[in-house]
């Protein structure tokens, strides 16, 4: 039981340092942003080299990018609530992704797209998903 306790806080206290590296980076100025994930624009870069066009790749990095962001909220809600369904956390992910592109709004030079929300939803869907599999509840 104590096992069980000490896990449950572990996990809760990694799902919390989580958020706020999650609200670090999106929650920069664009500036700094960059700063922080310009591997966007060097993957980008890369993949010109190639022979994609750089525009076209960046889009694709940035979307794959925000997928990854959320696969650790699928799996930490996952291991912390094992009875939620996808419906529930595709709710939660879509909404909290949401907050954080109107919130966004508010940041000088950071741009909002529908698209982050989505792909966002998917990273927390996947992550679900892994956690399923590597942790079925039981």
């Amino acid at each position: 039981m104590l096992v069980r306790q000490s896990a449950a806080w572990w996990l809760k206290a990694l799902f919390v340092a989580y958020l706020v590296s999650l609200a670090f980076v999106v929650f920069l100025p664009a500036r700094e942003a960059s700063t922080v994930t310009g591997f966007v624009g060097v993957i980008a870069g890369w993949l010109s080299f190639f022979g994609f066009p750089e525009e076209a790749a960046a889009i694709g990095v940035e979307f794959v990018a925000n997928i990854v962001l959320f696969v650790p909220f699928g799996v930490f809600v996952r291991l912390l609530k094992p009875t939620l369904n996808l419906w529930p956390v595709a709710l939660v992910a879509a909404v909290s992704s949401g907050a954080i592109e109107v919130l966004q709004l508010l940041i000088p030079g950071r741009v909002t797209a529908v698209s982050d929300v989505v792909a966002n939803t998917l990273g927390a869907l996947a992550g679900l998903m892994v956690a399923r599999k590597l942790a079925p509840a039981g």
